[in-house]
């Protein structure tokens, strides 16, 4: 009788053998022959019952290791611009294994997103698990869903959960991954219109229970494909820094820095300091932590910090850029503790305008970790015990240099947008408890306004030395979205000057006639979505919001990868060290400008989505309450409106709108009544009713009671809408509007 081998024989020679590991290789290499298969089949059955080995067709793989030829998607560039790949059959239940992909000079070029089918080589001692070679080039990849499971007796369906798409995606009974109905799952496209003409789909993961309170930003997090999990050896690499010394740096520890936060942060990566001088003048000190000596360049911590870009911030959770290790500890400003800085020393004079600025490397101690709250309360006389000792050394500096720079302010004339921040308070098990507007004091403006200075200070130094840059650029809005804008003044009873090239200042004028009215939050949001996109780029364009020629982002390099950009170039410039900018990242520069200032876009939709998720939960057990709000959008299809009491935002279907067929306007940005000449346009108030609130897509949809304090009367003679708008010709629908807009003119 032949010896049947033990399951880690089996498990062994199968990781030994990836190209040949069906049934009958595996008897075969173990000489089993006749009756004893028997044995072997009930062994290999218990090992795939295990988890052990999983069979795929005729072949038995490791579930925690890939197949030897696989498919592979490939991902975008990492910080060194090497190519990583992602496997589509992966099966395991640790992390996914990286692969990299080294492309050979006869392989054809691959974008991000292409597949091909590639032989892996398994490595080790890398922070990869697996290298790849081309094969050949297959389907270009399919869309990708993120949506609720609907199972039904032949597979199921997909409800997507983005408010843009209203179809589902049907599902065959081989492609679930075994979803449960009701359970969120990330799909793609898998063919084209199947049964019912619905569009096939498969599902690649399962991402738990979208009803409960933590999924929120879990599904931002999928929908947006924002990394929210460190490689191994990136978190090897962060635990293994030691503390920086005093070697090569100035000694900044006798500095009164502190740090000014809020009461609930994690991390202190600025401290500020000020004095006063004998000219009326004053001299600030602001601190950075000095990330660049932690993440230098070309490392497993730069690659990575460089792919996310930044951190995203949710209401019950932060997805950051750099591990816990360097955030919330060593590059952290703790209170009382040495840590290792690049601080700006800019000297004011009376009128508040810089008249120098020094860069150091140094280490700085804290003299104390404040919250806004307690800064605050110091300056209006009312200081705590911490915050009474600070008094004369501290706060009196700080508010007098904060003084100076409100004057120089008010000279330069910046964009002043007034937005109320929301902060949306959750409970221990992440529910919705309340929605709040944040308190703006002065303590906040403060600290932007000595951030904003340090960051000019630092576009003008490396500016001076010809030194590469990131630069935070910021160009002045188009002529249509400023006319736009000037046509929502002009409804509001606000003008907006025409005729003349147009600065801050005039915005600003508006902004100032629109404070205290009706009209004041309405003007505010129309002013800021005129404005164009902030962006980085090599080159210096200006900043139009700020009114400033020269700016880049040096203040926050735990969060913003461009931060870190412009340590760098400081410490090249200044000859501080050899973890300066290398010349892999200049060469770079302009695709790193491209890919962080979409990253930056990739995390503020997905803030807004689950803002307006949690606000969509809020709201759930309201249905069918009455609601004031203004209407703050018009489009073909309806309006949106602004809701008073949380700031969210509602659509207002034009169906839902009186008893009549209403028109869009696109020059006027109006809905007018075909029968009354009702007009609905920007700015109105409205009491309306919630009529649904959808959590898992963030949707509000609301039904229309009242405009402008009274009801919207029925179309004459009519008890209902006066006309299907199906039976309205286009043609028609513009020469109604052409004559809605002559009688409005003879008015």
């Amino acid at each position: 009788m032949t010896q049947i081998p033990s399951k880690q024989q089996i498990m062994d020679w199968v990781a030994e053998h990836p190209d040949a590991n069906s049934k009958r290789d595996i008897a075969k290499a173990f000489g089993i022959k006749g009756a004893d298969r028997i044995e072997l089949k009930r062994l290999l059955k218990e090992l795939e019952a295990e988890g052990q080995l999983e069979r795929r067709r005729r072949h038995y793989l490791d579930p925690e290791k890939l197949p030897p030829v696989t498919v592979l998607e490939l991902l975008a560039p990492d910080g060194s611009g090497d190519l990583f790949a992602r496997p589509l059959e992966w099966r395991g239940e640790g992390p996914m294994p990286r692969i990299l992909f080294t492309p050979r000079e006869a392989d054809p070029a691959l974008g991000q997103g292409e597949r091909f089918l590639s032989r892996l080589v398994e490595v080790h001692g890398e922070d990869y698990q697996y290298e790849a070679r081309f094969m050949r080039r297959i389907a270009a990849a399919p869309n990708r869903i993120v949506g609720v499971f609907r199972k039904e007796t032949e597979g199921g369906r997909i409800v997507p959960i983005d408010k843009g798409q209203d179809r589902e995606w049907r599902v065959r009974p081989d492609a679930t991954l075994g979803a449960q109905s009701g359970e969120l799952v990330q799909a793609e496209q898998a063919g084209p219109k199947g049964r019912l003409g619905l569009p096939l789909a498969r599902i690649v993961d399962r991402l738990g229970d979208p009803s409960a309170p933590r999924s929120v930003s879990l599904i931002a997090i999928h929908q947006h494909g924002i990394p929210d999990e460190f490689p191994d050896k990136v978190i090897a690499e962060a635990e293994a820094q030691k503390p920086a010394t005093m070697k090569g740096r100035d000694d900044l520890r006798d500095l009164p820095l502190v740090t000014i936060d809020p009461a609930d942060a994690r991390d202190h990566d600025d401290a500020v300091a000020g004095s006063v001088e004998e000219d009326g003048g004053a001299t600030i000190w602001v601190a950075i932590a000095d990330v660049a000596h932690y993440v230098r360049s070309g490392s497993a911590l730069d690659r990575e910090a460089w792919n996310r870009g930044n951190s995203t911030y949710f209401p019950d959770r932060v997805v950051p850029m750099l591990p816990e290790a360097l955030s919330a500890d060593l590059c952290s400003l703790h209170e009382g503790e040495d840590r290792p800085v690049i601080a700006v020393r800019m000297r004011l004079d009376a009128q508040g305008n810089k008249v120098s600025h020094t860069f150091h490397r140094g280490m700085m101690n804290s003299r104390a970790s404040l919250s806004y709250g307690q800064a605050q309360s110091a300056a209006d006389g009312k200081p705590d015990e911490q915050t009474e000792a600070l008094l004369d050394s501290v706060i009196k500096p700080l508010w007098h240099a904060y003084g100076l720079l409100k004057s120089a302010r008010e000279r330069r004339q910046p964009l002043d947008l007034d937005l109320p921040e929301r902060r949306i308070e959750l409970t221990e098990d992440g529910r919705v408890k309340a929605v709040n507007f944040r308190e703006r004091l002065d303590a906040h403006r403060l600290i932007e306004e000595f951030m904003v200075l340090a960051n000019v200070a630092a576009a003008e130094e490396l500016s001076r030395r010809q030194r590469p840059l990131l630069f935070r650029v910021h160009e002045e809005p188009s002529l249509d979205k400023i006319d736009a804008l000037r046509e929502v003044a002009q409804a509001s009873g606000f003008t907006l000057a025409k005729g003349q090239v147009l600065q801050t200042s005039h915005l600003n004028r508006l902004l100032a006639q629109s404070e205290g009215t009706d009209f004041d939050e309405l003007i505010n949001i129309t002013t800021l979505r005129s404005m164009t996109q902030a962006y980085y780029h090599p080159e210096n364009f200006g900043h139009f919001g700020l009114a400033l020629k020269n700016y880049a982002h040096f203040t926050s390099p735990i969060r913003r990868y461009s931060d870190l950009v412009v340590h760098r170039a400081l410490i090249t410039g200044h000859g501080w060290g050899k973890d300066g900018l290398s010349d892999g990242d200049i060469e770079r520069l302009s695709e790193t400008a491209t890919h962080i200032s979409e990253t930056e876009r990739r995390s503020m939709t997905a803030e807004r989505d689950t803002t307006d998720r949690y606000l969509a939960a809020y709201l759930a057990d309201r249905v069918g309450t009455e609601m004031t709000g203004r209407i703050s959008g018009i489009q073909r299809f309806g309006a949106f409106i602004k809701l008073d009491e949380t700031g969210a935002d509602g659509l207002l279907p034009i169906r839902d709108i009186g008893q009549e067929y209403f028109h869009f306007d696109p020059d006027a940005q109006k809905l007018i009544g075909a029968d009354t000449e009702i007009e609905v346009g920007i700015g109105q108030r409205v009491t309306v009713r919630l009529a649904e609130a959808v959590p898992v897509t963030g949707g509000l949809t609301l039904e229309l009671l009242e405009l402008e304090g009274e009801a919207l009367p029925s179309a004459p003679g009519k008890g209902k809408r006066s006309r299907s708008p199906r039976r309205v010709s286009t043609k028609s629908r513009l020469a109604e509007i052409k004559r809605a807009k002559k009688r409005r003119r003879k008015k």
